[in-house]
């Protein structure tokens, strides 16, 4: 599994607009997205319109080529580019994509590996 982050910036003078098209969004375009195998999709926005998006894929490039292949993801990309400043094509394949820096669960398990490991000898016998 892929987790994605990525960001974009709303103008100012569209938030409302922006927020209300997302509440909700327009079933066929849910259903694309599902589809094209993308889930636990959030968009957080932020003060000034900084908006930071989240979703986990198995294969992020099949799911891009899915979504950019989509007449509805074609059509819904259209409508909203006008809301974002500094944004060269289709907000779905523009977006600055965000560095993972840090993820509970991944560190979680490497500790807990390295903890069990350091408490079993040679033979996996517990020291």
């Amino acid at each position: 599994m892929t987790r994605v982050a990525f960001q974009l910036q709303v103008r100012p003078e569209l938030l409302d607009e922006y927020v209300a098209r997302h509440s909700p969004v327009r079933p066929e375009m849910l259903a694309e997205i599902a589809a094209a195998g993308r889930r636990d999709y959030s968009l957080f926005l932020g003060a000034g319109g900084t908006l930071f998006g989240y979703y986990e894929t198995d294969d992020d490039r099949a799911a891009q080529a899915y979504l950019a292949a989509s007449p509805v993801a074609a059509r819904w990309e259209a409508e909203m580019s006008r809301f974002f400043a500094g944004l060269d094509g289709r907000p779905d394949q523009a977006a600055t994509s965000l560095t993972e820096v840090f993820h509970l669960e991944d560190q979680l398990a490497a500790a807990s590996a390295t903890d069990s490991s350091a408490t079993t000898d040679t033979e996996g016998r517990a020291s």
